[in-house]
């Protein structure tokens, strides 16, 4: 060994060069596994939310709707329940609720404040998120039947038409003198974070 160099020195060097490499992997590994346990229960949290909500308010609805439509309108429930939306070729049933907040999206579908409600004349309009309730949309057809389950009874609509608007075209949501259902969810539906555009389904009252 040459003078002036101590060995320990040297075992210092090779165990810093062998041993810090492998710590920083370990730890990142770590925190990647913590991180991906904390996201499996956030997800695991927000389909048991969504899976109780539905069906807390689907019975909520049973329990008054009529066997008949009546005259009036829908009104909204104390705890914003409007109904179940329904389109039976794609599968979907879902609740709609007023609003159109972050918690009542990932609940539900969400009645757009300021328009419409079923049995009144004008535009209803229901937004979801196209990654959830809303999916199956991409496969609607002109013809199809919309069913809105009220506490006042069923109301259909027809679908007459599919569009795709920028999102501050909210002229798709003006009233007209008819009964129509316009429903929006963003698009494309298989576009990774926030989507730039709006799909739109109109579809018309079937007395």
């Amino acid at each position: 060994m040459a003078a002036g160099v101590s060995p320990n020195s040297s075992i210092v060097k090779i165990f810093v060069k062998t041993t810090l490499p492998t710590q920083v992997p370990l730890w990142t590994q770590r925190t990647l596994f913590a991180a991906g346990i904390l996201m499996l229960g956030y997800c695991g949290f927000v389909l048991v939310d969504t899976w109780a909500f539905q069906k807390q308010e689907t019975a909520a609805l049973e329990r008054f709707v009529p066997q008949a439509l009546v005259a009036s309108p829908t009104v909204v429930g104390p705890d914003g329940l409007i109904g179940r939306l329904g389109v039976e070729r794609l599968g979907v049933s879902v609740m709609v609720m007023e609003g159109t907040s972050n918690k009542t999206l990932r609940r539900a579908v969400g009645h757009v404040s300021g328009t419409a409600l079923p049995g009144q004349a004008g535009n209803v309009g229901i937004a979801g998120h196209r990654d959830t309730f809303f999916r199956p949309l991409r496969n609607i057809q002109a013809d199809d039947i919309i069913t809105l389950t009220t506490q006042q009874g069923e109301y259909r609509y027809r679908v007459v038409s599919t569009k795709v608007v920028r999102p501050e075209n909210v002229e798709v949501l003006n009233s007209d003198s008819g009964e129509i259902l316009t429903l929006v969810t963003c698009y494309p539906f298989y576009f990774l974070g926030s989507a730039p555009d709006r799909f739109i389904v109109r579809a018309s009252r079937v007395t």
